[in-house]
């Protein structure tokens, strides 16, 4: 087992890692580098993206024949890991959900004409993008057989009715990604659509609060009352709505994951500094061993959910989709990031619940992750799937030149 990475996957992770220590984290500390939503001001974001565009770290998760720098899953889990030391620093790589992995299902499965129209301006870092899935009940939720939202095939164009929510980055985004039932077959009766903030039969009916700082366009309840979508705007054929979800989600949750454990070593880090400085009864706060066991536990457990990453991504750039290792990893890492930043916010006591750092900001972001992309209850019950049909098989190791 070779934990080694190539020396330009290395060249790729300390050059960002610069960039976000030098251009990106004093933005952090200024109150009006962020807007209205608590996320970094549109303005300051493009002006970084340009450099970063300009300096090669641009789109790191895509081929060069789109765009992209073709570092494959290790890769982009080696180097998502540092652009997140900063909550700012997804974003101004183009490596931020959703156009992330709306970016990667495009460029697997789109035609070339479509990579063309709908994934080349998002990739350019021109337009941002949506994923159009989630309903209010008793639409679909984390179970996509559930999705209510209907395409009703007229001649050459398909009329679709329905209502979708928590759309993260709906109110900024220009190209959709829509799922929606085209009809009653259980695995061939969903669809993907390719439609344009411009063309009429939808709305955004509201963006939604929510608890914790929002992605730049928020999360927001769309309505659908005769969009009309041309039928060389399906993606992929009509029926294979599932198939794509697959192909999408699993990456999508795993760069997550990836991101995650670069907030959850920031913690630490903002940790280990406040302990090291600060003394009380005589003793520094690092030199108590409860202290230190708290940091020490962190440690472990990010090296575990890196561990798990890191055999999701390797499994996933061998072609296998990589259900149960993507699952471990985001149960795994999703309550690593909440109980990270909740130990460091303990470390620095009313300092870490105040706005002088970014740990009450990365508590209430930590606390959907354990939602998004599939709740922690959805993740542990596909793993006992797993388990039921495999049984001993489902700690095998993988021998090589084995069927």
């Amino acid at each position: 087992m070779d934990f080694t990475i190539s020396p330009r996957i290395e060249e790729f992770r300390s050059r960002i890692a610069a960039f976000v220590d030098e251009k990106v984290l004093p933005l952090e500390a200024e109150r009006a580098s962020y807007d209205a939503h608590e996320n970094i001001r549109l303005d300051l974001a493009d002006r970084l993206r340009a450099q970063a565009r300009a300096e090669g770290l641009w789109c790191l998760q895509l081929k060069p024949e789109t765009g992209g720098q073709g570092l494959g899953k290790v890769g982009m889990a080696v180097c998502y890991e540092a652009m997140n030391r900063s909550i700012f620093g997804p974003v101004v790589f183009n490596s931020a959900a959703p156009d992330d992995g709306n970016m990667m299902l495009l460029e697997a499965v789109g035609t070339p004409a479509q990579k063309e129209r709908w994934l080349k301006p998002v990739s350019e870092g021109k337009v941002r993008s949506a994923f159009a899935m989630t309903e209010p009940m008793p639409g679909g939720g984390s179970d996509p057989s559930m999705i209510a939202t209907k395409a009703e095939k007229r001649g050459d164009r398909y009329v679709i009715s329905g209502r979708k929510w928590f759309i993260t980055g709906a109110e900024e985004a220009q190209h959709f990604i829509l799922m929606a039932k085209t009809s009653d077959d259980p695995r061939k009766g969903l669809t993907a659509f390719l439609f344009n903030r411009d063309q009429p039969g939808w709305k955004i009916e509201r963006r939604i609060e929510i608890m914790g700082p929002e992605e730049h366009g928020g999360h927001c309840e769309l309505v659908f009352d005769g969009l009309e979508v041309p039928v060389e705007d399906v993606l992929m054929k009509e029926g294979d709505g599932l198939k794509a979800t697959q192909i999408r989600l699993g990456p999508a949750r795993l760069t997550h994951c990836m991101r995650w454990l670069g907030l959850s070593k920031r913690c630490v880090e903002i940790a280990r500094a406040y302990a090291a400085e600060r003394t009380g009864f005589g003793k520094r706060l690092a030199d108590r061993e409860s202290i230190q066991m708290m940091l020490g536990d962190l440690a472990m457990k990010i090296e575990i959910g890196r561990l798990l990453v890191m055999k999701a991504a390797w499994a996933l750039d061998r072609g296998s989709f990589a259900r149960k290792e993507v699952s471990m990893a985001k149960v795994h890492v999703a309550n690593l990031l909440h109980q990270a930043a909740d130990v460091a916010i303990q470390i620095n006591g009313a300092r870490g619940y105040s706005k002088d750092t970014v740990l009450e900001w990365i508590y209430r972001y930590a606390r959907q992750a354990r939602l998004v992309d599939g709740a922690d209850e959805v993740h542990k019950m596909v793993l006992n799937n797993h388990l039921d049909a495999e049984g001993r098989d489902f700690w095998k190791w993988d021998a090589e030149g084995a069927a």
